[in-house]
């Protein structure tokens, strides 16, 4: 894949679809209540980076609000989260990041990019 390809992914039922400008350099996973229910590696991007070509099927959960959370209402898939940039252990007002489920990506090998573990059931 080239830099110049976007890579792209997708829901299981392909109603949510995106495309990002390069693969991920290393992915996350989290043991929050949440991310370790849910089973995701999160590929996070500046939102410029992320293309969204499809999402009529989206419904969206916030319950660590100012955590947004979206999945696919006709799969179940979770798709993406939009998330706030930290610094000094707090959240930039006004700065979100793209965290997409790089389980979803279309034709990548995610055994061969890093895995980050955050600890978020202590975290937050």
């Amino acid at each position: 894949m080239s830099e110049a390809t976007p890579l792209k992914g997708s829901c299981h039922c392909g109603a949510t679809r995106f495309e990002v400008t390069a693969p991920p350099r290393d992915v996350t996973r989290c043991n929050c209540t949440f991310c370790s229910k849910r089973g995701v590696l999160w590929a996070y991007y500046p939102p410029e980076q992320v293309k969204f070509t499809s999402r009529d099927q989206v419904v969206s959960y916030d319950r660590n609000a100012p955590v947004v959370h979206h999945h696919c209402q006709t799969c179940g898939c979770g798709t993406w989260s939009d998330i706030p940039v930290w610094e000094n252990n707090a959240p930039v007002p006004g700065q979100f990041k793209v965290g997409l489920n790089a389980r979803l990506f279309d034709d990548f090998n995610l055994d061969a990019v890093r895995v980050r573990f955050v600890d978020g059931r202590n975290l937050w």
